[in-house]
């Protein structure tokens, strides 16, 4: 990582937490560990962070809860990131816990070396971001979308896509890097005389996919959950 990031650990594990924290300052983060959501919760409203890494099952307040309320209440910049890691692992908990405000999600038990490179790619989205021009530009890669041309280049092409499959790629490259679940695309594309409902995101989805062409890996599949548009391409 080439600049220093500040993380705080919110984890009553202790192995766990030395486990991390060891880790993340070998990759150059200055790191703080706490293990109960009211000590988190002091600390993120003195402190500034660029990563907050939540465990779910906590004392007191709940990772969940602590998630939802900075999230809510706007107690932490735009450019702090909330990584949740916590066992519970059903596909409803994973997608309360980007619902409600969490940038990405791992369950325990986990590779470290899985848990370090999420971080880093949460880190390259917001470090790294190729918008322009308030965001009406986006560019990642040779895949560059407008929202004022309403135009999609794929390299050299023009990609000829329907209103509901460029607000989806909008809402995915905007927050690239992020998992977005069905019912939060549908909220983000809803709208201008586009309705999506239900499973017809995997629909258009689908065939967003064939427009891309050799782009279309960049939209990836998080099996029960929704989708994401990886940071690089």
């Amino acid at each position: 990582m080439a600049t220093k990031e500040r993380v705080l650990i919110v984890e009553d594990e202790k192995d766990i937490a030395d486990l991390m924290l060891l880790h993340l300052k070998r990759e150059g983060c200055e790191v703080e560990v706490v293990d109960n959501g009211e000590e988190a919760l002091v600390r993120i409203q003195k402190n500034r962070y660029s990563l907050l890494i939540l465990d779910w099952m906590l004392p007191g307040i709940s990772g969940l809860d602590l998630c939802k309320k900075v999230s809510a209440e706007n107690l932490i910049s735009t450019g702090t990131c909330i990584l949740m890691v916590t066992a519970r692992a059903q596909a409803a908990d994973i997608v309360l816990g980007l619902e409600v405000g969490a940038d990405d999600y791992l369950t325990k038990p986990f590779d470290i070396s899985i848990l370090l490179a999420r971080v880093r790619a949460l880190f390259r989205r917001v470090h790294h971001s190729e918008s322009m021009n308030g965001d009406k530009k986006i560019q990642i890669g040779e895949l560059s979308i407008n929202s004022e041309t309403y135009e999609v280049h794929c390299g050299n092409k023009l990609a000829d896509l329907t209103p509901s499959e460029f607000k989806l790629l909008y809402a995915l490259m905007k927050n690239r890097g992020r998992v977005l679940t069905r019912d939060r695309l549908i909220e983000l594309v809803q709208g201008d005389g586009v309705t999506v409902i239900d499973r017809a995101i995997d629909t258009h989805i689908f065939g967003l996919r064939k427009k891309l062409g050799d782009y279309a890996a960049i939209v990836e599949t998080i099996r029960g959950v929704g989708y994401r548009v990886a940071s690089s391409f």
